[in-house]
């Protein structure tokens, strides 16, 4: 649409755009959550059971609305069109495995996770540039083209999966997950970096909040793996696009921290027989809800506070800057 409006209705058609994305996203998950997978329940998990029967795989609908919303009101160029596509792929990825019946096994869908990466490094590199700005210092470094699609690919492919582990708690992986973009699109802001994928940014985040509308504790539905693996490829895109994408390990460390923490424990049992810590459950979030006594919402609010101290003191470091 950005293509064919004059540059004075461009302000009215981005607030239309990013209404559009809210309430749109409200009322698909309204009227079409009865036809998502239900829940069968995770025995693993804290309080896994009391899933059991909800509707599960809202990140079908509302990562269909953010690509549908996309198209229709953001400024496409070839790169955004590869992010969006690559976003609906990992959406139906999780998708898929929501609706299984037998879920699908973790080394097939790292290796989905995997090949989405690849294909996000490549697109990167093609059409930016492989020097990155260090935010709290102000100085930039110019790595080599090959280690950086290698780097690229590891932090696209950590993202999708510590979000991913971190969808357990009611609003916990969508709250968490706002308070990054809105850090990133913040840290954009600050760095001077003019990009349409700002408003990209505003289009997921919206969508996500039409999906909170429902999750919020008591929930009436999940958004499964449709929605955390989207959620987790949009975070690693978007930080990638600050030019900056160090700031991953401080404007996503409670994500990092709950979700990465029982990847890592998990890879030194199985492959390097190493056990630490033994005392404590992963994801995060089971821990200080089963052995500390935190609520879903008290876990919510903590996680998302800290979240939040952080990014206001990163953002307030590149600020003095």
């Amino acid at each position: 649409m950005f293509n064919y409006i004059s540059g004075e209705t461009i302000p009215m058609v981005a607030f239309i755009g990013v209404m559009f994305a809210f309430l749109a996203t409200c009322f698909f998950i309204g009227k079409f959550n009865q036809y998502l997978p239900k829940d069968i329940g995770r025995d693993y998990a804290h309080d896994g059971k009391l899933s059991a029967g909800k509707p599960r795989g809202a990140g079908f609908i509302f990562i269909l609305v953010f690509v549908g919303s996309t198209l229709l009101f953001a400024k496409l160029d070839v790169e955004v069109v590869i992010y969006v596509i690559l976003i609906f792929a990992a959406m139906m990825t999780g998708f898929l495995d929501d609706a299984s019946k037998a879920p699908w096994g973790e080394y097939k869908k790292g290796l989905l996770d995997l090949l989405i990466a690849i294909v996000v490094a490549m697109a990167y590199l093609k059409y930016n540039t492989n020097t990155i700005l260090i935010a709290m210092t102000g100085t930039t470094i110019t790595i080599p083209t090959v280690l950086f699609g290698i780097l690229v690919v590891i932090l696209v492919w950590t993202a999708i999966n510590v979000t991913n582990c971190a969808d357990g708690v009611d609003g916990l992986s969508g709250t968490l997950t706002i308070i990054t973009l809105m850090s990133i699109y913040i840290a954009n802001i600050l760095l001077g970096v003019v990009d349409e994928h700002n408003y990209i940014i505003l289009l997921f985040v919206v969508c996500i909040l039409g999906y909170l509308w429902f999750n919020a504790t008591p929930s009436k539905l999940l958004m499964g793996d449709a929605g955390s693996r989207a959620m987790g490829l949009f975070i690693a895109i978007s930080i990638l696009k600050t030019g900056s994408p160090l700031l991953y390990l401080l404007l996503s460390i409670v994500l990092l921290l709950d979700g990465g923490l029982g990847l890592v424990k998990v890879f030194l049992l199985r492959f390097l027989k190493i056990h630490i810590l033994k005392n404590v459950r992963t994801p995060l979030h089971d821990q200080v809800r089963k052995v500390m006594g935190w609520s879903n919402t008290q876990t919510v609010f903590r996680f998302g506070i800290i979240q939040i101290v952080v990014s206001l003191a990163t953002l307030y470091a590149i600020y003095l800057l």
